[in-house]
């Protein structure tokens, strides 16, 4: 089992450099598996409450919070750490264009020595798909299609990809890195999405016959698409300041062959610290 954390979200804090290289680095001393952050290239104000993660469908963030843009943040973590993995969760896949997308990811790959995990998401928030120019109703096969660009471009050879949203010929990619995927989402449509074309699967926020049902979804499309389903990865979600040893069991019982742990809003970075290290204690990562 792996411990991964999300990079704290509240205000004031991802985007200051000194707190988020100290938080990342208590992570990697106190052996997490890696560090995950988010993505919104935009919020957009008055946007419809659909936020499928919590009640009222609205996220608990203040429109001044600063959410960097998270392959930046994740290079210059790359920098302060040395073994620390270094992931998304998610990235807004339709908000990208995979081919300069393809290029910074494995980029980043390549500095950081491999480091890179890259766990990508539809997008629920129409107003900002729609200022990013993706047509929302058709994320989902724009998507698709990003991925297979993707892997296509990180072969590091002459490529030709003519699909319904992007099209070229003879594309060289380099440096080339095969970067794994993994998608995000509580949905029947990513659980088959991560079968046919991931690595793995995160479902936060699913238990239960939910999760069974989604499991078995992904695995299903994972062998029809000929693919070798226990191959695959599933992430599952809990907090910071709740898992334990007793917890951890129950979620590896479940399949799950990483956690990752959402710390306790604060701009308290020796309190965020010492969640951590008691975190770390409980489930006796060092």
């Amino acid at each position: 089992m792996r411990f991964a954390v999300f990079a704290p979200g509240t205000t004031g804090v991802t985007a200051d450099p000194a707190w988020v290289r100290d938080y990342a680095q208590a992570a990697e001393g106190l052996g997490f598996e890696s560090i995950v952050v988010v993505e919104h290239t935009v919020v957009v104000r008055g946007y419809a409450p659909e936020y499928p993660y919590a009640d009222g469908g609205e996220m608990a963030i203040d429109d001044d919070c600063d959410v960097p843009d998270p392959l930046a943040l994740l290079g210059f973590l790359a920098g302060c750490t040395t073994t620390l993995g270094l992931a998304t969760g998610v990235l807004v896949l339709p908000n990208h264009h995979p081919v300069p997308l393809a290029k910074r990811v494995a980029t980043l790959d390549a500095l950081s020595g491999g480091r890179v995990r890259l766990c990508v998401g539809m997008g629920w928030m129409r107003e900002e798909l729609e200022a990013c120019g993706a047509p929302f109703e058709a994320r989902g096969r724009r998507a698709d299609e990003q991925i297979q660009v993707l892997r296509a471009l990180w072969n590091g050879e002459p490529t030709d990809h003519h699909g319904e949203f992007f099209s070229f010929s003879q594309a060289i990619c380099r440096p080339a890195r095969q970067v794994p995927i993994h998608v995000g989402g509580h949905s029947l449509a990513a659980a088959r999405r991560a079968g046919r074309l991931g690595d793995g699967l995160q479902p936060l926020g699913v238990a239960g016959d939910d999760l069974r049902r989604l499991v078995d979804a992904m695995h299903l499309a994972a062998d029809e698409a000929g693919r070798d389903p226990a191959s695959l990865e599933l992430s599952l979600g809990h907090l910071v300041g709740r898992v334990d040893a007793d917890k951890a069991a129950r979620l590896a019982a479940l399949g799950a062959h990483r956690v990752v742990l959402d710390p306790t809003p604060t701009t308290d970075l020796a309190a965020a610290i010492e969640e951590l290290t008691a975190c770390a204690a409980r489930l006796e990562l060092t």
